[in-house]
């Protein structure tokens, strides 16, 4: 007799036949593994028979319910490669200072006499070029952190790598997020947008004189700003060189809040006899969106608080600023991580500079201006692309 396919008993792979009719469903639940445990078994199987699956893959294919979405673990990554950076830049040089301190005290106070011996001798080295280190540079943190706001690098003309270059980079804001990520790293790819260019950021000068922190700095290519500094970079450090300064400095810090186009720059001008002095064009630099991330709370000129501020400045170098950002785990709330604001570094064009070891203050006045003419065409030419509106001014103070 012959049986209809509908109606021939059915089989399983490891036991007798079923008869037909008789629904899957109805079979015991233990014979069934649950589906979590066949991913791995299938996984397991696949890399004994060398078909090339693993465990790691299998697991990274299982539902969001059972693994973390990979949009929202990058979104963590971003956030905490920021903090990172923040903390470290405001706490990391005293709590080592502290700890070098401590250890001097314990049984191991020889470790520490060992690493301030080398300190000693290697006191000059921020002066002399640093230590640049394109492994660390090249960090997948850094990547992670250019994704937070994000931040974008704009080439608007070539460089020479015959010439050396001083870059002034507008506004500061309150941690110069832009001038570090697209200067101070690779994430934003400066080394192929600008080949033969060796770029270094320069800071202040206390930040190499704290333990671990100098060093975290140096290996970023990351300078003193100070005259030594940039004199070795910019005359016995050959070609191709930029230095990065931040012009404003502490002073524009106080500014800063969202909305704010000031830059102070009027009565800034060592800059630029410096750029006389060595033969080095002046290429001006600005970002979009550097203010934005941070809200500050701006006190009036000649306010009490306002006058503080200057004092604590001309103390310790840097202008301690009441700002807020948001909370690491809720954006409404508030904290130190910065905003998820779009930051927009624009690359002038190069100003060329004659070499003249004593400039008048006619020469320096006359390329001065120069350059805050070319700084202001740059913002007038890029400022409707990344979200200021045509009546936007920048303010030069």
């Amino acid at each position: 007799m012959l049986l209809l396919p509908s109606e021939a008993p059915h089989r399983d792979a490891s036991g007798p036949p079923r008869p037909a009719g008789r629904p899957p469903s109805s079979l015991p639940a233990a014979s069934a593994p649950p589906p979590a445990m066949k991913t791995i078994l299938a996984a397991y199987s696949g890399v004994l028979k060398g078909t090339g699956s693993g465990i790691l893959s299998a697991l990274q294919n299982r539902p969001s319910a059972f693994w973390p979405r990979r949009s929202k673990m990058e979104k963590h990554l971003q956030v905490f490669s920021v903090l990172q950076w923040v903390i470290t830049f405001l706490a990391l040089g005293a709590v080592c200072s502290v700890l070098l301190l401590y250890i001097f005290c314990t049984d191991c106070w020889l470790i520490a006499a060992i690493y301030t011996t080398w300190l000693i001798l290697d006191w000059n080295t921020p002066k002399q070029g640093g230590r640049r280190s394109s492994w660390v540079r090249s960090w997948t943190v850094w990547t992670y952190f250019r994704d937070y706001f994000p931040i974008r690098l704009i080439k608007t003309h070539n460089l020479l790598p015959n010439r050396n270059y001083i870059f002034g980079y507008h506004p500061h804001g309150i941690f110069c997020f832009g001038a570090f990520c697209n200067f101070g790293t690779e994430a934003t790819g400066f080394s192929k947008k600008f080949p033969g260019i060796r770029p270094s950021l320069a800071t202040l000068a206390g930040n190499f004189r704290l333990p671990v922190l100098r060093d975290y700095l140096m290996s970023g290519g990351i300078c003193p700003v100070n005259k030594n500094s940039i004199d070795y970079l910019l005359s016995q450090n050959g070609t191709g060189n930029a230095v990065i300064i931040v012009i404003g400095g502490a002073a524009e810090s106080l500014q800063c809040a969202p909305g704010m186009n000031s830059v102070t720059l009027k009565n800034r001008k060592g800059f630029v006899r410096l750029a006389l002095q060595k033969g080095s064009d002046l290429v001006p630099v600005y970002s979009f969106g550097e203010n934005d991330v941070y809200k500050q709370v701006i006190f009036e000129e000649g306010s009490y608080w306002r006058m503080w501020q200057k004092r604590l400045q001309k103390i310790l170098g840097f202008a301690p600023c009441l700002f807020h950002g948001c909370g690491l785990f809720c954006s409404s709330s508030w904290g130190i991580v910065p905003f998820c604001k779009p930051i927009t570094t624009i690359v002038g064009e190069p100003i060329t500079v004659p070499k003249i070891e004593d400039p008048t203050a006619e020469m320096v006045d006359l390329y001065h201006e120069m350059y805050i003419k070319s700084l202001l065409s740059l913002f007038e030419k890029y400022k409707a692309r990344f979200g200021l509106k045509e009546s936007d001014v920048l303010h030069i103070q």
